[in-house]
């Protein structure tokens, strides 16, 4: 599939497809990813057998406004309010427990979900024309590099996807830093592009 530019029309139609059910790459504010609707089982199922990925792993979702996380997290720790007004929007990924109704096939069965405000204004409109929050899995096949345009999605992805949205080249050099927040105190996942150690000095 070839790739689309980032416009008005693009947007509407890529607004259309996730609301039936359909999966999209597009850029976010660290690599392209695979965009569908969280709550969706069925594109969520079919999003996983595009990336195939074998024995499941959560999916990260990126959200349009801080507000969207209520719709995923069970309760709001002093933490997570914490961490979130100091670092969304940014590169900061945050795993919380999930409410009951986020599907299994978004958690992979782990009971929890990784959310992330994007830094970038375009790309946080772009998530809010598409409903107010997508998944941003990596838009490449596991195994595979992941995509920093959309013309590696492209190949990574010759069919199977409902559209491929260019948003130009990702300039980003590190991936989101990911943390647990479901404790008393932060526990790193993954260290990207904001140090564990800035994160650990917020707190003191």
């Amino acid at each position: 599939m070839l790739p689309v530019p980032d416009n008005q029309l693009t947007r509407r139609r890529a607004s259309e497809l996730i609301a039936a059910g359909g999966v999209i790459a597009f850029r976010t504010d660290t690599l392209y990813g695979l965009g569908a609707d969280p709550f969706n089982r069925d594109a969520l199922g079919h999003l996983n057998g595009l990336k195939g990925r074998e024995g499941g792993k959560p999916l990260l979702v990126v959200i349009s406004d801080a507000s969207v996380a209520e719709r995923f997290i069970q309760t709001r720790s002093q933490l997570f309010d914490s961490i979130s007004r100091r670092y969304w929007p940014g590169a900061l990924t945050i795993v919380m427990d999930a409410k009951l109704e986020v599907p299994d096939e978004l958690t992979a069965m782990s009971g929890t979900v990784g959310l992330r405000l994007p830094k970038d204004e375009s790309v946080r409109s772009f998530i809010r024309d598409c409903g107010g929050a997508l998944t941003a899995t990596s838009a490449n096949r596991a195994g595979e590099p992941p995509a920093r345009t959309a013309n590696e999605v492209s190949r990574s992805f010759p069919a199977g996807l409902d559209l491929i949205v260019d948003g130009g080249a990702t300039i980003a050099e590190k991936p989101s830093t990911v943390i647990d927040l479901r404790g008393e105190e932060v526990r790193l996942i993954r260290e990207g592009a904001i140090p564990f150690d800035e994160l650990r000095n917020t707190l003191e």
